[in-house]
């Protein structure tokens, strides 16, 4: 099991997405304006960056509750935020009543569903009529200088890690919103959203990232010289933008789908 100080798994995945994640858990909380009292469910919730902002909106009166299906993330989860009620559960299968959520928001999952139509089905029991949904996935990988970085670190050192990294950039839009449509959603919007985030000093933030992203996959393609070997490949990918003192500010863009329930 890993510890707080851990250079991989979900406490470093935690860290080191933190700062990119952060504009995009805005943007989908702004989508859905979650207000005092109300009840919010984060959808594979990760380590729990959007249940925990929801958790501020909705005060002590209101509800917050995370699901995730991989337990190491939701063990983080509920270390980050132990009054926050996480479980660990398929997106398909909910552990809750019908009509039980005043919003629900899904930040960077939907790409991962094997069966989006089954879903949102299950979503829409467990969103109340005249309830909100939002879901944010990242837009194609040519419009994201950093992660393309990611892709040519990878293709170097651990192509077999590709088939898992390519996943994260390929659902649509139009994929969405006929879902959604499909499992009765309406008042269906879909917009992009880019911001420009500054990453920290890059000569230890790249490491660590890669390290807590596919650290795994890497040692087994060629060790610890394959981990070093990436992540300098992704600093000289950026070198031409990158600061003086080591940090980099680079756009993400993401789309930002929505509907009413």
């Amino acid at each position: 099991m890993a510890d707080a100080c851990s250079t991989e798994g979900p406490e470093a995945y935690d860290i080191h997405s933190a700062p990119i994640m952060a504009p995009f858990v805005a943007a989908l909380l702004d989508a859905v304006r979650p207000g005092p009292g109300e009840s919010v469910l984060d959808l594979a919730c990760g380590t729990g960056f959007a249940a925990r902002a929801a958790a501020a909106l909705v005060g002590p009166t209101g509800h917050v509750r995370g699901t995730d299906l991989d337990e190491g993330m939701i063990r983080v989860a509920r270390q980050r935020a132990p009054r926050i009620d996480f479980v660990a559960a398929p997106a398909d299968r909910l552990p809750y009543d019908d009509s039980a959520f005043d919003a629900v928001v899904c930040q960077q999952g939907a790409q991962f569903f094997p069966d989006l139509t089954a879903t949102l089905t299950e979503t829409a029991r467990i969103t109340r009529p005249g309830g909100r949904f939002a879901a944010t996935v990242w837009a194609p990988l040519d419009r994201q200088p950093y992660f393309l970085a990611h892709e040519r670190a990878l293709r170097a050192y651990a192509p077999d890690a590709l088939r898992y990294f390519h996943r994260a950039y390929v659902r649509t839009t139009d994929q969405l919103t006929s879902a959604l449509r499909t499992t009765g959603y309406g008042a269906l919007t879909h917009r992009e959203v880019t911001s420009d985030v500054v990453l920290p000093p890059l000569g230890e933030y790249v490491p660590g990232h890669l390290a807590a992203l596919w650290g795994g996959l890497l040692r087994e393609a060629g060790g610890e010289k394959a981990v070093q070997g990436a992540a300098r490949l992704v600093r000289d990918e950026l070198a031409d933008r990158t600061a003086p003192d080591g940090t980099a500010t680079l756009p993400f863009t993401v789309h930002l789908v929505t509907g009413i329930r």
